[in-house]
């Protein structure tokens, strides 16, 4: 069952649009992220759905019902800011059931129900403290406390853990994981990192630009990215991409990369000239100078405890791409090395940065 349906939803502020035609179905029960960079719109778009904000054009449904008009009280959503928003001098209990205490609910429901919260959230020792006796995440807590009392149709989270240090980030991560796990509710949750969208959604959106640029699960974009600024954004570290030539020699295509050629399966006939080759920086490893595709030479090294990032500059195309390595890589700066390209793992991208499709090889050794 559809929870949520966005149809061509716009918004502009005076001439300029913001956002540029939104279309998008939401299960119920499903756990879909937002995500993409400082001003994309992915934040207008949660206020709009909540109410927040007025659509210029378009319809929001929720559970079926056209809410375009309706409220934010009226929605039967419920929203975790990344600012806490707790009242200061109500206790913990009191800003839980606050909700329920404006809408006359019988004090009897309303401690029971706070009790049941509580107990979900594992924070019922903390029910008669204040906001400012509590930590970053158990502020977090109450915050998301409030909303689940609510019983909401569709929970909004608008980047709840981005006021937490990065040890407390993971936590409260994987404490909204087990919530929506088991809740079973319907959320739509808005981020600008993608390591929370990867290992939080169902379904990830990226937005740009006031635009969709793709929809899927999680390994969907990572594995086959509707075009560059996906590849590039989805991961991390980052895809790298070079420059390069698709040409065609019958049923097969060839990609030269400087003086070198990588034999690939068959792409379309018309995409050949000027492309970009992108590949994830695990799909690249070093080998001994003049045994793999491109010569090389070690610029950085960065250790990270359990991996390794090298990053390394080739002469034909210039460039200075990423390497993952296992940690126990012997490399150094100024060492000369070849580069191996896993071809199974390589994606081709036209002119106007579309993926081409991902490109497979029938060989992992490359011609030439």
């Amino acid at each position: 069952m559809t929870q949520l349906s966005l149809r061509d939803v716009r918004k502009a502020f005076g001439s300029l649009e913001v956002i540029k035609g939104i279309n998008l179905d939401v299960e119920n029960g499903e756990f879909v992220v937002f995500v993409g960079p400082s001003g994309c719109g992915k934040s207008t778009m949660l206020r709009m759905i909540a109410g927040l904000e007025d659509l210029t054009s378009g319809q929001i449904d929720i559970a079926g019902h056209d809410v375009t008009r309706t409220p934010p009280s009226r929605r039967e959503i419920a929203m975790v800011f990344q600012s806490y928003a707790l009242f200061p001098h109500m206790t913990v209990a009191e800003n839980i059931g606050f909700g329920l205490k404006l809408n006359k609910r019988p004090k009897e429901e309303i401690s029971r129900r706070v009790g049941d919260v509580a107990g979900v959230l594992q924070i019922e020792a903390l029910l008669e403290r204040t906001p400012r006796e509590l930590s970053g995440g158990q502020r977090q807590r109450v915050a998301i406390g409030r909303a689940i009392i609510r019983e909401p149709k569709v929970f909004l989270f608008d980047e709840p853990l981005s006021n937490l240090d990065a040890a407390l980030r993971v936590q409260m991560r994987l404490e909204i994981a087990r919530l929506h796990k088991r809740l079973g509710a319907t959320m739509i949750y808005v981020t600008h990192d993608q390591t929370e969208a990867m290992t939080l959604a169902d379904r990830i959106v990226v937005f740009n630009h006031g635009r969709i640029e793709q929809v899927g699960a999680p390994m969907e974009l990572y594995e086959r990215p509707a075009n560059m600024f996906v590849a590039g954004f989805i991961g991390a570290p980052a895809m790298n991409f070079l420059p390069a030539r698709l040409d065609h020699a019958g049923a097969r295509s060839v990609i030269r990369l400087g003086d070198a050629s990588i034999p690939l399966g068959a792409l379309p006939q018309g995409a050949g000239g000027d492309v970009t080759l992108g590949i994830r920086p695990e799909h690249l490893s070093l080998v001994a100078d003049g045994e793999g595709l491109v010569p090389a030479r070690v610029e950085i090294v960065e250790h990270l405890g359990a991996e390794t990032y090298a990053y390394v500059e080739i002469a034909d195309p210039k460039a200075t791409l990423t390497v993952s390595l296992p940690a126990s890589a012997g490399v150094k700066p100024g060492d000369r090395v070849s580069l191996h390209f896993d071809l199974s793992h390589l994606h081709v991208f036209d002119r106007d940065g579309v993926a081409i499709q991902k490109a497979t090889t029938s060989s992992s050794a490359p011609a030439r």
